[in-house]
Order: structure tokens, then C-alpha cells, then sequence
């Protein structure tokens, strides 16, 4: 066994831990040494973005201790920053096994350094934790969730005092705290009770009302109060909220999936309770398919994620992608508020690198600002702050099925957008009209661009060392045609340089750093790489386009970008 892992091991034997722990670590020594290798061999990271990992005994695992000393670190860089005495956080949970204990464990760390403490009484979706530490006028807040990972997984964001998670130079200063904390002694486990303080109803009251503020055409959801709406929180928090904010919107014609209804960290229906798997989607696929729905919705177990599906132009029910959403979305909130006298010479609206280049064309189109920033939500938070004082925000959003709609919070929102993208149903329906015929419209207003997403897992020790080393072989080896077409240009985002590949020009990129890779091609295809910041894969996109000149083109033009697709994959070698 390496040195590191036998120290660290040492460390928790006698160490200030339970004896269960210890207990929990013999047995591992005896019966599964790689697993016990595997739970001690590093320290589990504290990203940019807090921690996410399997649950267990170890460092390299979420427990009491990891997020103990997590919380400890996270404490002493909010009293540096703002002053003991001064500093107010929100703690809330999602539906997760272990989910509760921990946020009890963060509340308690936090009091314990002098930190008011509003914990939520139960669980409740990420982004009214996001909406809280603005309303409540909060310095931070943490939330205990892994998103939409497996159920042997757990994890912990860290947010800022303005709703979204940590940016620089606020990320790498609580990772330096973190990392300094040398011992389970150092942390403050108690002693600080009378901080705390439930937040429940009240919170809820005023995160519903502003939802309900940002609807564009009330009187069209009133008109079709009807529409059969099928969702599924897949036994997260969703169940919370979502059947109430779309009873305020006007819709009484909601069926919830009953067998994925009851919050439950064992997710006993699914293998991933991710909207973006068909096959967490598949029960509430069935029950609308019976029902003869309209649409049906899924959020993941923390409600920032939201999946839906609709019938196509042939009648058929299909699971729409995150990019094909946010088109819908973007499009929505610029065509509505336009209609309405709503819309500002100084709106703007955000997405990520590798979402759909189709919303700059809307946006370009219809004279509104459209900023990429890099991947993950809290950059469209930062971009967010960085332009309120000047520009208005409408609408942000991701390929991996996130948006946020209106800047009340700054993290992105399954529960909101279950209830627009609704309204954007029912507004279609009145127009006589589907969402996916609505889709079809659009590709022929402004070209058909079509995504594909392939992910590659490498779990264990040597798991990152291989994606680096992908990734280190597509930088220094870069392919000079992909399909037949030349690349034309090369973006690097970890280099922040562009560079044409025709010319020799080259330009900064004006991003922070990332380990992100673009090629461009020719005929306009686009092929992204970029390691996961919160599981062991590494992530590529694919974006190809053509005109559309008719409805009656659509089946023959997707099968052209379908194929083209293909051939990417087959010169890659990724299929």
C-alpha cells in the first residue's frame, strides 16, 4: 500500500474519530483493500464549486469529516471576508440519503464560528437556496446535494453573497482555507446551537410570487388551464414546489408520476435520476403517452434540472435535448416580451460555450446581447453581476438542461422553468400549434442546428491521468480535417488563444482559464472536449447546421445532419 494511503489510514485509527469509523475501516483492511486504497489515497477535492463524491469512510469520500472540515474552511474565509459577528448563511439539503446529517453538520460547524444560520426545515429545491441568500440578505449558503449522480453519491455547493456559487478569486481562496485545515480538531463541531434558525413556509411564499412574476401571457394559461401537464420530481425535491407554482400559474390538469412522487434517496426507480437519461424519464414517458398529454416534465433530485418531453410533427412522443429546451426558452422570453412592449434596448442574455450556437443567431436576430461564458452556471451568475448596473437580463441558460429565467436568483432553476416552459405550451396550443412544431418553425427562420453529447467515464486512481492525457494528445496533436472538412479554427481555452488555421491569426480569449478544447470546421461543425468539473468523464459536443427551407425538408435535412454527425464520430474513433 503507497505511503500516502497507509498515513492517512493511520491518521483515522487514531485519530479524533468515531469508533464506528474505525471500525468501518478494519473491515475494509480485511475484506476490500482496493476499496479502502480507493477511499484513502487523496483528500476528496474541494473544487471551484465545493464537493461531490461517493459516500463512505475515508478522505476521499463524503462523511461527517469531509464535510466538517469543509464547512470549517468555508467559516473562516467568510469571517476574513466580512467580520465575525456579521456573517448570515443558508443551509439547505436535497432528497439524498446522508442529505439531512450533513446539513445539520454545515449548520452546526458554521454557528459554532459565529455565523447566523437560517437552515431550511426540510428539504427544498438549490435554487430557492440561491433565492434565499439574496432575500434574506445572506453572505453565503450550501447546499448538500450531488445533482443528478447516482445514489451512492453526495455532495456540497458553497455560494456567495450574491445567490451563485464561488467564482475567483472567492473559489480558490475557500480552497486554500480548506486545504490548510490539518486535522478533525481544528473544526468547531458545536457550541454555537442558538444561531440557527428554521426557514420553511415563509421563504416559499415569497420564492412562488416572484415565479409567478415572471410569467409573460397569464391570461393565455388561464385560457388553457387544461393543458395535461405529466411531471416527475424522480423521488427528488421538485414535489415541494412544482405542483403548487403550476397550480398558481392556472393549470389543473397535472398528473404527477406517482411512482416516482415520494422523495427518496435510493432513487428505487431509476439507475441515474438525471432528466437527461431516457431512462429516468421513461415512467413519466408512459403515463403521458396514456394520458394523451401535452407535455411532460422532469426535474432531477435537487430541481435545477429540467427535462421535457412533447409529441413531434408526426405525433410521436420524443424526449427533447437541453439545447432544443433552451431554444425554445431563449426564443420565448424574446418573441413574448417583444409582443408585450416588454422588451429593452439594453436586454441581454447568456448561455455557455458549448450550448447551441442557435440562440446567437435568435439573439443576433432580434437585436439582443448574447454572452458565452464558460461551462457551469455560476459563470452566467458572475456574467449576471458583472453587467446588472448597465444591461438587463432575460434569460440564461446550458446544454445540460439548465436555465434561469429573470435575475431574482443567480443559479439555475427547474422549478421556474417547469412553470414557463408550460406557459410556452399552453401559449403554442392557443396559437394551434405544438412546442416541437413550434421548434421546426424556428429551424426554418433561423437554420436547423443539431447537438449530440457523448460522455466517457474513467472512474478510479488513474481515471483523471488518462482524460489529461486525452486531452494533452488533441492539444499537441490537432486533427488538421474532421469528416472530410478542414479544420479552420482551434480554440483553447486552457491556453486562452484562438487561432485560425488557415492564416496563422491568432487572439486571446477573454475567459478565465479552462481545460477546454474547440475545432472548427469548415462547414460549420463544431466539436468541443472538455473534462467534467464533478464526475470522472470527459465530455464532447457536437454542433452541426444547415438551412431548412421548408417544414417538409425536416426528415431529410435531420438525416443529413444526423449522418454528419456520424461521420465525426467514426473519425474520431468514438464509436
Amino acid at each position: 500500500m503507497e505511503s500516502t494511503i497507509q498515513a492517512n489510514v493511520e491518521k483515522w485509527l487514531n485519530g479524533n474519530y468515531d469508533q464506528s469509523v474505525k471500525d468501518a475501516i478494519k473491515e475494509l483492511q480485511k475484506e476490500h483493500p482496493d476499496e479502502l486504497a480507493d477511499s484513502f489515497y487523496r483528500n476528496l477535492e474541494f473544487g471551484t464549486g465545493g464537493l461531490r463524491g461517493l459516500m463512505g469512510v475515508g478522505t476521499n469520500r463524503m462523511n461527517k469529516y469531509t464535510v466538517g472540515i469543509a464547512t470549517q474552511g468555508y467559516a473562516n474565509y467568510l469571517n476574513k471576508c466580512f467580520g465575525q459577528g456579521q456573517v448570515k448563511c443558508v443551509v439547505g439539503h436535497d432528497s439524498r440519503n446522508n442529505s439531512r446529517i450533513f446539513a445539520e453538520i454545515t449548520a452546526n460547524v458554521l454557528a459554532a464560528n459565529g455565523i447566523e444560520v437560517f437552515l431550511f426545515e426540510a428539504l427544498r429545491p438549490t435554487p430557492e437556496l440561491s433565492f434565499a441568500i439574496r432575500y434574506l440578505k445572506c453572505q453565503g449558503g450550501v447546499v448538500c446535494t450531488a445533482s443528478h449522480n447516482p445514489k451512492e453519491y453526495n455532495g456540497y455547493k458553497a455560494y456567495w453573497d450574491d445567490g451563485g456559487q464561488l467564482v475567483p478569486p472567492h473559489d480558490k481562496n475557500v480552497i486554500e482555507e480548506v486545504e490548510s485545515i490539518q486535522s478533525v480538531d481544528e473544526v468547531k463541531w458545536s457550541g454555537g446551537e442558538a444561531q440557527i434558525k428554521l426557514i420553511g413556509a415563509q421563504l416559499d411564499e415569497a420564492y412562488l410570487n416572484m415565479i409567478q412574476g415572471l410569467s409573460v401571457y397569464p391570461d393565455v394559461c388561464r385560457l388553457q388551464q387544461d393543458l395535461k401537464i405529466v411531471y416527475t420530481p424522480i423521488h427528488g425535491t421538485g414535489i415541494t414546489l412544482v405542483p403548487e407554482v403550476l397550480k398558481r400559474f392556472g393549470f389543473n390538469n397535472v398528473s404527477v408520476v406517482e411512482e416516482q412522487m415520494k422523495p427518496d434517496g435510493n432513487f428505487p426507480t431509476v439507475v441515474y435520476p438525471n432528466p437527461e437519461e431516457s431512462e429516468a424519464m421513461s415512467i413519466g414517458l408512459k403515463k403521458a403517452k396514456e394520458l394523451n398529454a401535452d407535455i411532460l416534465l422532469g426535474t432531477d433530485p435537487d430541481s435545477d434540472r429540467v427535462g421535457i418531453g412533447v409529441k413531434d410533427h408526426q405525433g410521436n412522443w420524443v424526449l427533447m435535448n437541453g439545447n432544443q429546451t433552451a431554444v425554445l426558452a431563449f426564443n420565448y422570453m424574446i418573441e413574448a416580451r417583444k409582443a408585450k412592449g416588454m422588451s429593452r434596448s439594453n436586454d441581454n442574455v447568456m448561455k455557455t460555450i458549448v450550448t447551441t450556437d442557435m440562440i446567437d443567431a435568435i439573439a443576433h436576430a432580434n437585436q439582443i446581447k448574447c454572452y458565452n461564458v464558460l461551462t457551469g452556471f455560476k459563470w452566467i451568475a458572475e456574467k449576471i453581476k458583472e453587467t446588472e448596473s448597465t444591461e438587463n437580463y432575460i434569460i440564461g441558460g446550458e446544454e445540460s438542461y439548465g436555465l434561469l429565467i429573470g435575475d431574482q436568483l443567480r443559479d439555475k432553476d427547474a422549478i421556474s422553468a417547469v412553470a414557463l416552459l408550460c406557459e410556452m405550451a399552453a401559449y403554442e396550443k392557443n396559437q394551434g400549434k405544438s412546442l416541437y412544431e413550434k421548434l421546426i418553425d424556428l429551424y426554418v427562420q433561423y437554420g436547423f442546428y443539431k447537438e449530440h453529447l457523448i460522455s466517457i467515464t474513467k472512474k478510479g486512481m488513474n481515471g483523471q491521468k488518462e482524460i489529461a492525457d486525452m486531452m494533452e494528445g488533441y492539444r499537441m496533436h490537432t486533427p488538421t480535417a474532421i469528416n472530410g472538412s478542414p479544420v479552420v479554427q482551434l480554440l483553447d481555452y486552457q491556453q486562452q488563444k484562438g487561432k485560425n488555421l488557415e492564416t496563422g491569426e491568432a487572439w486571446s480569449i477573454l475567459l478565465p482559464k479552462s481545460n477546454v478544447l474547440q475545432f472548427i470546421l469548415a462547414d460549420g461543425s463544431k466539436i468541443s472536449a472538455r473534462p467534467s468539473g464533478t464526475e470522472p468523464k470527459i465530455k464532447f459536443y457536437f454542433s452541426v447546421h444547415a438551412p431548412l427551407q421548408t417544414r417538409s425538408d425536416f426528415d431529410a435535412v435531420h438525416h443529413q445532419l444526423n449522418q454528419r454527425i456520424e461521420g465525426i464520430l467514426e473519425d474520431l474513433q468514438l464509436v
